[in-house]
């Protein structure tokens, strides 16, 4: 089974490399993001909670969010894998993570990350913000501040996957293609 973490700050191109990904090598993807915006949407519970985080442009508490991904491995274990797409972003959800996982005789094969010049990424939210329609991607300071939280609390998780051998970095910076190009080379690499 192949299992990746999909890492990199707000505006990377993790969704849309994940897409790429997903279809190259049929695994199921996990996006926090993704899962947080269905539940918004539905209005849930969860949903509403997780919105007050999200407009200040902070993380969810950590049990909500192990939770959520612990559910959906479950839905899904006749699986080629998982891309964990903007999960684990603490180095305690990524030990939660290693556990489950372990649980289920399936560790992280490998993590890749996404790297790209801030310049560049406040460029990308910008201009999916007006896209989309998200508002956290429409205001600069939002997209500052989330910058900033994943510098200071979502970095060390590198560390983690390094520790285990797992950790490389991807130049994310380029075309789409060119991009997953790079990805592919060292998912290839890895099997």
């Amino acid at each position: 089974m192949l299992n990746i973490v999909l890492f990199g700050p707000p505006g990377a191109g993790k969704g849309t490399q994940a897409e790429k990904i997903i279809e190259k090598y049929q695994l199921i993807h996990l996006s926090t993001g993704d899962i947080l915006r269905a539940e918004l949407a539905a209005q849930t519970p969860l949903g509403q909670e997780a919105k007050k985080y999200m407009d200040k442009g902070e993380l969810l508490p950590d049990k909500v969010v192990i939770d959520m991904i612990g559910s959906k491995i479950e839905k899904s274990h006749d699986s080629n894998g998982f891309i964990f797409d903007g999960f684990p972003r603490t180095t305690a959800q990524a030990e939660a993570l290693d556990i489950l996982l372990h649980k289920k005789n399936t560790p992280i094969s490998i993590m890749l990350s996404l790297e790209v010049e801030k310049n560049e990424l406040v460029k990308r939210l910008l201009g999916r913000g007006q896209v989309s329609g998200r508002s956290d991607d429409q205001d600069e300071s939002i997209i500052e501040n989330r910058i900033k939280v994943y510098n200071n609390e979502t970095t060390p998780v590198k560390g983690f996957y390094e520790k285990q051998g797992k950790y490389r970095p991807i130049d994310g910076m380029g075309t789409i293609d060119e991009i997953f190009e790079r990805l592919c080379k060292v998912i290839d690499e890895a099997l």
